[in-house]
């Protein structure tokens, strides 16, 4: 009885350890997948660094741009991967500095993407076709993007029709879901549910693990001060949300 006992609490105690071992095992599994950010003191802020693909989004503001010196900087194998640049803004005004963005940026071998920003008291159809009209998307590019930032003085439910306008004359044209640009209040807010099936880029600056919204994200803007090689000015700086595989499916076909 005494051997039997003895025997029994071995293997109580054996069952105590790997129980322990498992918990510890699962903490570190759990510790692992937080959104860790590191200080970069070359981009001059703190960087997701859980995620694969980071990239930036400039205007007219980053003035001229060294496209080949974005492409080259490379901090601890943390690369800019893609650049969202803006395009047109309501019915007639057009990035002074986007031809030239558009096309360096991809001689420079960054992925593009353009963007149209949103002004909610002019024509929706008239911006949607001055955007197309500026904007010729090839093979490897990141679909449209409407930046929705600014409902005036609409109800919701105007300011929701407008967008709507814009996003299906959008779509038929390039044969693509556009993806829309805004913060998470302003999502929440002015654009909601209906709008869940359009990629999107959510603003939320300074946050420490992820944008806080209620739904799937594609890309995070969660940082507008940060530094680049060829750009002399502050930069918006952006993760996609995935993995090389998923972010190629997204590009044009």
């Amino acid at each position: 009885m005494a051997r039997r006992g003895k025997y029994n609490n071995i293997k109580l105690l054996a069952s105590v350890f790997f129980v322990a071992f498992l918990m510890v095992a699962l903490l570190q599994w759990v510790q692992s997948r937080k959104i860790k950010f590191v200080h970069y003191d070359a981009f001059g802020i703190d960087m997701p660094v859980a995620y694969a693909l980071h990239g930036i989004d400039v205007s007219r503001y980053q003035k001229k741009i060294a496209w080949n010196g974005v492409k080259e900087m490379n901090v601890n194998n943390i690369q800019l991967n893609f650049a969202f640049i803006k395009a047109t803004e309501g019915q007639g005004l057009t990035d002074k500095y986007f031809k030239s963005n558009w096309r360096n940026a991809k001689k420079a071998g960054i992925t593009r993407g353009a963007y149209h920003f949103f002004i909610a008291s002019q024509d929706p159809a008239k911006q949607a076709k001055h955007f197309i009209s500026k904007v010729k998307l090839s093979s490897g590019d990141l679909p449209p993007v409407l930046d929705a930032e600014q409902a005036s003085i609409f109800p919701v439910n105007v300011f929701r029709q407008k967008v709507r306008a814009w996003l299906a004359m959008v779509e038929a044209h390039y044969n693509v879901k556009p993806i829309i640009y805004t913060n998470a209040a302003f999502y929440k807010k002015y654009l909601g549910p209906e709008f869940d099936s359009y990629p999107l880029w959510v603003a939320h600056y300074y946050e420490k693990r992820k944008p806080r919204i209620n739904r799937e994200w594609t890309f995070w803007q969660h940082n507008d001060l940060g530094n680049v090689n060829g750009i002399d000015a502050k930069v918006d700086f952006n993760v996609f949300n995935g993995d090389i595989i998923a972010f190629n499916k997204l590009l044009m076909p």
